[in-house]
C-alpha cells in the first residue's frame, strides 16, 4: 500500500442490522472521533474511555446513547440521528462497524480501530446474541426498508454457529463472519490504512494490561492533556466492573429496549474463554482461516496485541 494514498469506499453494506448508506448524511467536524471495530472488540469501552477523556469525569453526564450513536445502525431513522449529533455541543465521538471499503474517510477527523482475537470476538458477539430481545430482531427484519441479509435468531447450539461464522460470509465479498460480517476483513481494510497517522490502533488485549498506560496513548492522539489530579478517577471509571454496575448508562441501545438484561452486555471482559468452548480442531482451523486471509503482522496482532504469546 502506498504510503501516500487514501482509502476509497468502494462497497455497500447493507443488511438487517446496518447500511452503510447512512454516512451519506454525516458531515464531520475537525475534531470528531470515529471508533471503530468489527463488533465485539472493546467499542463500548472504548466509547467510555472517550467520554471519560472528553468530558474529564468518570461517567458521561447523560447515556451514552444520547452521545455516540452507532450511524451505521437502522435502529433509527438516519435523519434523527444526524439531527442528535448535529445538536451536540461536546467533542463528538461516534461509532461505525463498517469495513473502511464501505465508508467514506475523513482527512480531519480521528480514529480509532479496537482490535481484539476473532475467536475472543465470537464468544463475546454469542453472548451479546442471545442476550438481543427476539421482537428487536423481528422487527429489524420485518422493517419496511429492510435490504440485504436477515440477522436469524440465535441457534441452540454454539459449535456450528462458530463453524459456519468462520466458514460462510454475509456478503459476496466475505469469506466469514455469518450472520453477521467479517472480523478478519473488516481488520484487514483498516490495517491496510495503518500508515495514516489520524488511525490509531488499540488492542483490547492492551486495554486488560495496561489500561492506564492505553488511555495516556489514547489521551495523546486525541490531543487532550492529561489532568492528574482527576486522571485515577477516569481509568477507574472505565473499569469493568464500573461500567457494568452502570450498564444502562453505559450500554448502547439500553434506552432502546434493545436488552434483554443490560447487565448481561457487559458479560465478562476477559480473554481466551473459548480454550474451554472451542474443539482443538476449530481453535486450529481458526488460526489457518486468520493466517490464510490477513496479512502475516495483521495476524499476529488481532491474536496478542503487544502482549507476548
Amino acid at each position: 500500500m502506498s504510503s501516500t494514498a487514501l482509502p476509497q469506499r468502494s462497497r455497500n453494506y447493507q443488511n438487517s442490522v446496518m447500511s452503510s448508506a447512512r454516512w451519506d448524511a454525516f458531515e464531520p467536524r475537525d475534531d470528531d472521533i470515529i471508533i471503530t471495530t468489527s463488533y465485539k472488540a472493546g467499542t463500548t469501552w472504548m466509547q467510555g474511555i472517550c467520554a471519560a477523556l472528553v468530558f474529564q469525569q468518570p461517567r458521561p453526564p447523560v447515556p451514552q446513547d444520547e452521545l455516540t450513536p452507532w450511524i451505521d445502525a437502522n435502529f433509527a431513522p438516519i435523519d434523527e440521528v444526524i439531527e442528535q449529533l448535529d445538536g451536540l455541543q461536546n467533542r463528538r465521538y461516534i461509532k461505525t462497524h463498517c469495513p473502511l471499503d464501505g465508508t467514506r474517510y475523513y482527512a480531519n477527523v480521528k480514529y480509532i480501530f479496537v482490535g481484539r482475537d476473532g475467536r475472543d470476538v465470537f464468544l463475546s458477539m454469542w453472548n451479546h446474541w442471545n442476550n438481543m430481545n427476539p421482537e428487536f430482531i423481528d422487527d429489524l427484519n420485518n422493517a419496511d426498508d429492510q435490504v440485504g441479509p436477515k440477522l436469524p435468531h440465535p441457534p441452540a447450539e454454539i459449535g456450528p454457529a462458530f463453524d459456519e461464522w468462520m466458514e460462510r460470509g454475509s456478503f459476496e465479498w466475505e469469506l466469514d463472519g455469518y450472520p453477521f460480517w467479517s472480523h478478519l476483513y473488516h481488520a484487514q481494510s483498516w490495517w491496510d490504512f495503518k500508515h495514516l497517522d489520524n488511525i490509531l490502533f488499540v488492542h483490547f488485549a492492551d486495554l486488560l494490561a495496561d489500561i492506564d498506560g492505553e488511555m495516556r496513548k489514547i489521551s495523546a492522539f486525541l490531543d487532550i492533556p492529561v489532568n492528574e489530579e482527576v486522571w485515577p478517577s477516569l481509568v477507574e471509571g472505565v473499569s469493568f466492573k464500573e461500567m457494568k454496575s452502570n450498564a444502562r448508562h453505559m450500554a448502547p441501545g439500553s434506552t432502546h429496549g434493545l436488552w434483554k438484561d443490560d447487565s448481561k452486555f457487559f458479560h465478562r471482559g476477559a480473554n481466551k474463554r473459548w480454550l474451554e468452548i472451542f474443539s482443538e480442531q476449530q481453535i486450529q482451523r481458526y488460526e489457518e482461516i486468520a493466517a490464510e486471509r490477513l496479512e502475516a503482522d495483521l495476524a499476529r496482532w488481532l491474536a496478542h496485541g503487544n502482549q507476548r504469546p
